[in-house]
């Protein structure tokens, strides 16, 4: 991606893309498939002054009607591939737990940012951090239904207070997310920092189906070792969806010149 010379005047970003339940722009080659079962999305407000602290350069918070917010997201991996080749028959299988944010690029693309990504695989978790930065950290991670009940647990290796906890009840039916959650689920990429530069990376998968659901119990102390306040109550937003295949493109680098620092709303 080339970098505009400055001729002088203010930078502005670019137009900021629609929200869609389809991805935009597709992947044909991936870098990486995988598939993404019993997910659940947790989200609190915060404060969008924090959020932009915690953003790579090149990126700046990207707000809901001037709110901005943090997730943290439950769901079991499977099918992980690198490329081509068939699924990783064991290191491709684990439950794990993510704190993100939302962000949006000098070209327009809305993302996710990545504060912490906890899984109980060493392999993946080394590997993930080594090839694109992110923040991948070796945890105990278990998930276990009861009846309709979905219990998700995860504590990170070596202590530190950075637990993470949901206790659903799900149902038959299935659910709308309305506008919030649409703007927190309809995501196509990700923004990571890696190599003294901003990254994106897309992402394709089909549209989510959610289904309805009642938040019994959570933990989000995971978000203090993130670096984020930790929310205060109930979260503002409960989704959960059966899952779906996914499939991620190659990164490419973002222009060396970020935006003006700041929320954007």
């Amino acid at each position: 991606m080339a970098t505009r010379r400055s001729s002088g005047r203010p930078r502005r970003d670019a137009a900021l893309e629609a929200l869609t339940p389809l991805a935009p722009r597709p992947v044909r080659h991936a870098v990486f498939r995988q598939s993404w079962r019993d997910v659940v999305f947790l989200h609190w407000e915060a404060d969008p002054f924090e959020v932009a602290r915690l953003l790579p350069p090149g990126t700046a918070p990207d707000l809901f009607h001037g709110r901005a917010y943090a997730g943290l997201v439950f769901f079991r991996m499977e099918d992980l591939a690198p490329g081509p080749v068939p699924p990783l028959p064991y290191l491709g299988v684990f439950d794990e737990v993510n704190v993100r944010l939302y962000s949006r690029d000098v070209t327009g693309r809305r993302g996710v940012v990545f504060r912490s990504l906890d899984c109980d695989r060493l392999l993946p978790v080394l590997t993930a951090r080594a090839a694109f930065g992110l923040p991948y950290r070796w945890a105990r991670t278990s998930r276990r239904w009861y009846g309709d009940r979905l219990l998700y647990r995860s504590r990170r290796r070596g202590g530190g207070g950075a637990d993470a906890r949901v206790w659903l009840d799900v149902g038959p039916g299935a659910a709308e997310p309305g506008p919030l959650g649409e703007f927190l689920t309809q995501r196509w990429g990700l923004h990571t920092r890696s190599m003294g530069r901003t990254w994106h990376m897309p992402v394709t998968h089909p549209r989510w189906a959610f289904r309805r659901c009642g938040l019994l119990d959570a933990d989000a102390s995971v978000f203090a070792a993130a670096g984020l306040t930790p929310p205060d109550g109930d979260p503002v937003s409960v989704l959960y969806a059966p899952g779906v295949p996914v499939r991620f493109g190659a990164p490419a680098p973002l222009p060396r010149t970020p935006p003006s620092a700041g929320p954007h709303g």
